[in-house]
């Protein structure tokens, strides 16, 4: 098998020959934000810092995605530390070539530029970043892998296009998000035109109408190995769905940076939607609430746990049990029940994870199909944690989808964060503290028993901040003091932003 269709086996002493024909490497590691900061570098710069890794300016974690600097003055870059370098290392399992940056390699043939992913590393200690979202997700990852424990995942993942202005004389490709971005700037939200008008789910018709740019993306993804299980139009206007990311063990094998390679697909699908949109004129947008009336942009995850020598499912109870604490249960073992309970118990303390920004909340409404509280239920679609189980899956397929997470939030940390929370009620056998949410029960309403979830980033990461936070139990004071500092940010600019709304309201009458 070739090196480059198993890149979990790839060494540095292999690099020469997998790149001989390449010039250059692309490299890129994810900011807390979930985007990916990276460059161009020479192949032969690359090829001396593969294993040892390489000086990369650590603003990346002391700006925000507009790259203003933070207000607050944060640990690892700031102005003190004269926003020195921290130490990006390339996973070599995460080797990809990119399909749509073809270039002419050196012995003639057309090439996709090659590209690694990186990871953080504090230069004091040598140690992974506290910050750095893979590198956070590897710490929870880690702490399975010595029970023995795997990790089975995948994410559905919902985004609006419009079609990009053109206000330019160039081509259509040149009427990329940039060009959507200045738009915005003298023109009203709601003059920017959708992808295609008008609510139609799952249609088998709205695809042919961007035929090449519907089935770009999914070539693309297989391609760039984030490959797409399902791929459909969602409802609302423009609005695509790519139903559950494929799904990757995090854990099998011994060598860490595997497993966090497995879980990449969710962290450069992004990348990959955004990349083919701007060569068809295409803004597509993942925001969680773009439009204000309409559905809101999800960023579910499916979560299980499995035996690393069997790849047995642990959440599925062989035989059931007569004589649950609830019926929903009868087909949950009891590693599930417990890690169910740690959902359940961490969820209000770490949203700003899963709704990482001022926007998250406008999503998380009640009457639109999301979650508002802590609540769970076996197929329960309204529910914040929907449990999928026999007898309507099969045992293999039993799992959790945790549905409060938007399509904006940060792939690594929302998955880290599951992981984090459920073992901890696995460690602690954490029992389950609310009923399940019925069938019919409105979520949020008199006979939901869970208590709802923060309304605003504001309210959100007060509580993950706390000094009683399980946040800080579960990813550390560093991270938790990190993170919280850059929500604080994202509110602060909001506090301080005159909205059109307000204009508009009240303009003349006050």
């Amino acid at each position: 098998m070739p090196i480059s269709d198993d890149p979990s086996q790839l060494e540095a002493k292999d690099l020469p020959e997998l790149l001989q024909h390449d010039t250059c490497v692309k490299v890129a590691g994810c900011d807390v934000d979930g985007i990916l900061r990276g460059k161009l570098v020479a192949k032969s710069k690359f090829l001396s810092i593969a294993s040892s890794g390489f000086g990369f300016c650590s603003v990346v974690f002391g700006w925000d995605m507009h790259d203003q600097t933070y207000f607050k003055e944060l640990k690892i870059s700031n102005k003190e530390n004269g926003y020195r370098d921290i130490i990006a290392v390339p996973d070599l399992a995460s080797f990809r070539r990119i399909p749509w940056e073809t270039r002419v390699g050196a012995g003639g043939e057309e090439l996709g530029t090659p590209f690694f992913l990186l990871s953080f590393r504090d230069p004091d200690t040598g140690e992974s970043l506290s910050a750095c979202p893979r590198s956070l997700l590897g710490r929870t990852v880690d702490k399975l892998h010595e029970q023995g424990i795997g990790a089975m995942a995948g994410a559905e993942y919902e985004f609006y296009q419009f079609r990009a202005p053109n206000n330019t004389s160039g081509p259509t490709s040149e009427r990329n998000s940039s060009a959507t971005a200045v738009f915005l700037q003298n023109n009203p939200v709601d003059t920017l035109p959708s992808l295609t008008e008008g609510m139609f789910g799952y249609s088998l018709t709205r695809p042919t109408h961007n035929q090449e740019y519907y089935y770009g993306i999914f070539d693309a993804c297989e391609k760039f190995r984030c490959g797409i299980e399902g791929w459909h139009t969602e409802s609302g206007p423009g609005v695509f769905e790519a139903g559950c990311i494929v799904q990757v063990s995090l854990v099998f094998g011994r060598d860490h940076r595997v497993h966090i390679a497995n879980a990449d697909p969710n962290g450069v699908y992004r990348l990959t939607v955004k990349s083919i949109a701007s060569k068809f004129g295409i803004t597509p947008c993942f925001m969680a609430k773009p439009r204000a009336g309409l559905p809101g942009n999800s960023g579910h995850m499916h979560v299980s746990l499995v035996d690393q020598k069997t790849g047995k499912n642990l959440f599925y109870r062989e035989t059931e049990d007569k004589n649950p604490p609830y019926p929903d249960l009868r087909y949950l073992s009891d590693i599930g029940r417990h890690f169910l309970a740690g959902l359940l118990e961490g969820l209000p303390d770490i949203m700003p994870i899963v709704a990482p920004t001022v926007n998250s909340y406008k999503r998380l409404v009640e009457n639109f199909w999301a979650p508002v509280t802590v609540s769970w239920g076996f197929e329960h679609r309204a529910a914040s944690i929907r449990l999928i189980a026999p007898p309507t899956a099969s045992a293999k397929a039993t799992r959790f989808e945790v549905r409060v997470a938007g399509a904006d939030a940060n792939p690594y940390l929302v998955l880290g964060a599951i992981l984090a929370l459920g073992w901890r009620g696995v460690e602690k056998k954490l029992e389950i503290s609310v009923p399940p949410l019925g069938k019919g029960e409105d979520v949020g309403g008199a006979s939901d028993k869970g208590v709802r979830l923060a309304k605003s980033l504001k309210e959100a990461t007060v509580r993950f901040m706390a000094k009683d936070s399980v946040a800080r139990e579960a990813f550390g004071d560093e991270f938790v003091e990190h993170f919280g500092g850059t929500r604080e940010h994202e509110i602060r600019a909001w506090d301080e932003a005159v909205t059109d709304w307000e204009v508009k309201r009240y303009i003349e009458t006050v």
